[in-house]
């Protein structure tokens, strides 16, 4: 009886390491990215043009002054045939601070000039449904997570209902009673301007967005019913509590290596700059035109491996405890 109480007391600790890790990835750059170049001295761009992947967006990884950018921008302009700087430059135009050597430098919207010269997609209009309703899919995982705590299914059950109940209702009302669904259309629409002014593909786009954040939005409802009937109906069902969290760094790999696809093989004629579709670097180093690709895992990933490496024993001693009847 001991030893029995020893084990569950260990798998509920692995478990809330992996639950305070998975909170803590969120939070956290899950990759990074950065461009290099000649055109980029490293005395004004240390670390490229880097740029950090997180759950809720991309976010600026450039860490020191960008006093660079203009001549940067100018050699780039002359070095793809358009050394007259007639062809829309969004960094060059829309920030004068930038353009006078600011203390920071924005560096998502650097690669997006950078892409935009080989007919790339601006980043921010990747992602677009999982971005906004990342915090509800990582509650969700939590809620399995805080499910997969008890051994008795009944506890199970009145965590999952509970937990479940309440990250529907944040999700409906902050989506749609606050409105904040069509705030991040609004802001997809204006990104995806910025470099690509055609306003019928825009609101087709845009209508899109709000459709596919439905229909995830009805989705994840789903899977949390589907999750507590499987858990009330089949009894090794609860082993997924655990074991479908324990794969969230392989679904973020997939899903980044799938956008990475998307906006290498959907390029756009407006380049000043034409390559043949590629499929961007998703680990290690490549090479593009004149630029070198830096493509590797950050911190929060390896909080997702933390999450994997403690859920995976975890799961297999409540597998055996379900086996010898010492639980449910």
């Amino acid at each position: 009886m001991a030893a029995q109480d020893k084990q569950t007391r260990l798998i509920r600790i692995l478990t809330l390491v992996a639950l305070v890790a998975m909170v803590a990835a969120y939070f956290s750059p899950i990759w990074w990215v950065s461009l290099t170049a000649p055109n980029y001295p490293k005395d004004a761009f240390p670390d490229g043009i880097r740029i950090h992947f997180h759950f809720d967006g991309v976010k600026n990884g450039c860490s020191a002054a960008g006093s660079g950018t203009r001549l940067a921008n100018e050699t780039l302009q002359q070095d793809l045939g358009q050394g007259d700087g007639e062809r829309y430059n969004p960094i060059l135009n829309k920030d004068e601070n930038v353009n006078q050597g600011a203390k920071g430098l924005d560096c998502v919207h650097e690669m997006n000039t950078i892409n935009h010269y080989v007919g790339m997609y601006p980043i921010d209009t990747g992602a677009p449904v999982e971005v906004p309703l990342s915090k509800f899919f990582i509650a969700f995982f939590a809620v399995m997570l805080a499910g997969f705590l008890p051994s008795g299914r009944k506890q199970q059950l009145r965590v999952l209902g509970a937990g479940f109940t309440g990250v529907a209702a944040w999700m409906l009302v902050d989506q749609f009673a606050l409105g904040h669904m069509n705030a991040f259309a609004d802001h997809y629409y204006h990104e995806a301007s910025t470099f690509f002014n055609q306003p019928e593909v825009l609101d087709r786009w845009t209508a899109n967005l709000k459709l596919g954040t439905e229909l995830a939005a009805a989705g994840l409802i789903g899977a949390m019913l589907v999750v507590v009937l499987g858990v009330w109906k089949i009894r090794n069902f609860s082993l997924l509590l655990a074991l479908v969290p324990a794969l969230l760094p392989v679904f973020f790999v997939m899903d980044y290596a799938g956008w990475l696809w998307f906006f290498g093989h959907n390029l756009h004629p407006w380049g000043a700059f034409t390559v043949k579709p590629f499929m961007p670097t998703v680990f290690g180093e490549g090479k593009v035109a004149q630029f070198s690709t830096y493509s590797y895992p950050y911190y929060g990933y390896a909080l997702l491996v933390l999450m994997f490496l403690t859920l995976v024993p975890a799961t297999l001693m409540r597998k055996k405890q379900m086996r010898e009847g010492q639980a449910d």
